[in-house]
């Protein structure tokens, strides 16, 4: 849940030259804005000694609703994000299918599974609170959990 209304959370998700102040582990982003067709380039560096590289291509783009991307790279798959009006603020919903393509995501993931969810959920799970620490909330400290 985000205290801010779909049209201001849309706005923000727009904003795309400023996702690298947000999120510290995204350590290459190339992406010009949010519309379908878009294809951002992307790598990212969980808390593990390794990084992750892809290209989401963009598609099913409804402002201030849902965006939906393709994933491509060294993990494959899909991914969408809807936003819902909650009260005065928005409930955001991520839903992906994503799966390694790289030689050494797929060995760790079949050899290491708890190592390999464990960097995988740490970007999910930080994303959401990082946004809104840094870009809905910019005064809110870090950490402070939302509603």
């Amino acid at each position: 849940m985000v205290d801010a209304s779909p049209a201001a959370v849309w706005r923000t998700l727009a904003a795309v030259d400023d996702y690298p102040g947000w999120w510290p582990w995204l350590r290459r982003f190339e992406a010009r804005a949010l519309v379908d067709g878009e294809r951002w380039s992307c790598t990212v560096k969980p808390p593990l000694p390794y990084t992750v590289s892809f290209d989401l291509v963009l598609h099913d783009v409804v402002a201030r609703r849902s965006v939906a991307a393709e994933v491509e790279g060294e993990i494959v798959g899909s991914a969408r994000v809807d936003l819902h009006r909650h009260g005065p603020g928005t409930e955001l919903a991520l839903v992906s299918d994503l799966e390694p393509a790289r030689t050494f995501l797929v060995g760790l993931s079949r050899l290491a599974a708890p190592v390999a969810r464990y960097g995988h959920e740490f970007i999910i799970d930080s994303a959401l609170e990082q946004f809104v620490a840094h870009a809905l909330e910019p005064g809110r400290p870090p950490g402070r959990p939302t509603s």
